[in-house]
């Protein structure tokens, strides 16, 4: 069980050369099919390693739920792992440093210790509800992005399979494709006022095109008893509505010179800023399509940026471990440098609060104040590498794991959910993104999209909205 995140590692890695080898303009074409054979070989070696090791761990957690074990992975019932991912598997190292050097009522008052530990999961993890509503089926390759829009019943993906969708909430249809990129689209953000769409992609460009959809016709519904009735005007509002031309094309001179791994809007739309592998992030301007400034400093490839959701501030994130503050909100931009992850950072968010929640590979979460950026305020461990997490209106943290996993944590670090996992729901491959919905009244508030090829709603109860 513990090769799994070797897989996922592996998985991303070469994803991550695939979408390379796509954009490598100048290489042969002989060679470049033969590095696509390659590639399509070790991905079938891993798909089959993979459903080996799914098939073994959905046994082992169908022992430990007939023995009543709450919420069992390999990390904890082997107590390998995370270590504050739940106070068993911190007991079980503690135990038995101890255990070499006390008697027989150390072992007691473990067994109490675990009971009640056990009694206390099971509790909190019947205090929160996590359904999967609906699912958004029609990449063809792997989902890097998710992304809710503000006052629409509409979503929108970004996809290694070159396309872009915007998704009908209530329908679980795609209303628009966007076909305008030449490599995977690694980033999706909707302008936060019109209709404007943002993708950044592995050719090397940001995109804005134009994201206007009628959502209301994904939701009517026909009549007649069977699809063999359907008229011709019904039979054409199925079909999926393409768009290849941007409205604006960020590139060029000044632009960047590899992979566009993720892009964003700043306040008011008229600014955006976006980050790449060669090392450096463009703040735009959207009229004139000229850069602005770029931002450089980091000693390795960006894997992400964000912005404040009201604030013009900018926070970049790199493989050299590091995550950066970059202030526009005076004359002078001045930059702050976070240290405390131990590999690559795979995300950061900014909250409301004026505080940055990060993610990294090495297996942590970590929430910072903008004010004092020399400690973190909340460490949170986990047992599978982070990749792009969501912070919630309530500073309620959505992390996606490698190992398929959607774990909720508060601000404070204190472990709120796993969500439902079965064969029936929850995704089978690496999890790579999540976005919660700003509308607390919506039924699906929480999306998640991965490695399978497909996004969730979900509709997630919190323990103070259950009870």
């Amino acid at each position: 069980m513990q090769n799994s995140r070797a897989f996922y590692k592996s998985a991303k890695r070469n994803s991550r050369l695939t979408s390379l080898t796509e954009d490598l303009s100048g290489t042969d074409p002989p060679y470049r099919e033969k590095l696509h054979n390659l590639f399509a070989q070790i991905e079938s070696t891993f798909d089959a390693l993979y459903a080996e090791n799914l098939a073994l761990q959905e046994k082992l957690e169908a022992v430990y739920a007939k023995q009543g074990v709450p919420d069992c992975t390999p990390a904890n019932v082997q107590g390998q792992g995370d270590e504050s991912l739940g106070t068993d598997t911190a007991s079980s190292k503690s135990f038995k440093s101890k255990l070499a050097s006390s008697g027989s009522k150390l072992k007691t008052s473990y067994k109490i210790k675990a009971q009640t530990s056990k009694i206390v999961s099971s509790f909190k993890a019947h205090s929160v509800v996590s359904t999967a509503v609906r699912e958004y089926v029609g990449h063809k390759d792997g989902i890097w992005s998710v992304a809710t829009k503000i006052g629409q019943p509409i979503i929108g993906t970004s996809s290694a399979d070159h396309t872009a969708c915007i998704w009908g909430i209530e329908s679980g249809k795609c209303l628009l494709q966007y076909q305008g990129h030449n490599g995977s689209v690694n980033s999706i953000r909707f302008h936060p006022s019109q209709d404007l769409v943002l993708t950044g992609s592995g050719d090397g460009t940001a995109h804005v095109w134009q994201g206007f959809v009628n959502y209301d016709k994904s939701v009517k519904k026909s009549a007649h008893s069977s699809d063999d009735e359907l008229t011709e005007a019904e039979t054409e509002d199925e079909r999926i509505d393409t768009l290849r031309t941007p409205v604006c094309e960020l590139a060029g001179p000044g632009g960047h010179t590899s992979v566009v791994v993720a892009a964003d809007w700043l306040p008011g739309g008229d600014q955006i800023v976006t980050a790449s592998w060669d090392r450096t992030a463009i703040l735009w301007n959207v009229e004139t399509k000229e850069p602005i400034q770029t931002l450089t400093g980091h000693d390795g490839e960006l894997t992400y940026c964000s912005v404040h959701p009201s604030q013009r501030l900018v926070v970049t994130v790199s493989r050299d471990s590091t995550f950066r503050l970059w202030d526009f909100r005076q004359e002078i931009p001045a930059v702050s440098v976070f240290q405390g992850h131990t590999e690559s950072v795979t995300s950061a968010v900014l909250t409301k609060d004026d505080k940055v929640v990060s993610g990294s590979d090495d297996r942590s979460v970590k929430v910072w104040e903008l004010k004092n950026i020399r400690a973190a305020l909340t460490h949170i461990r986990t047992e599978s590498a982070v990749n792009r997490l969501a912070v919630s209106a309530n500073s309620v943290i959505a992390i996606p794991h490698d190992n398929r996993d959607v774990r909720l944590f508060d601000i404070n670090g204190q472990r709120i959910a796993r969500l439902s996992r079965t064969n029936r729901q929850g995704h089978s491959r690496m999890v790579s993104c999540v976005a919660w919905s700003e509308d607390p009244s919506a039924v699906v508030n929480l999306y998640s999209a991965g490695f399978d090829k497909k996004a969730i709603g979900w509709n997630v109860l919190l323990p103070k909205e259950n009870n």
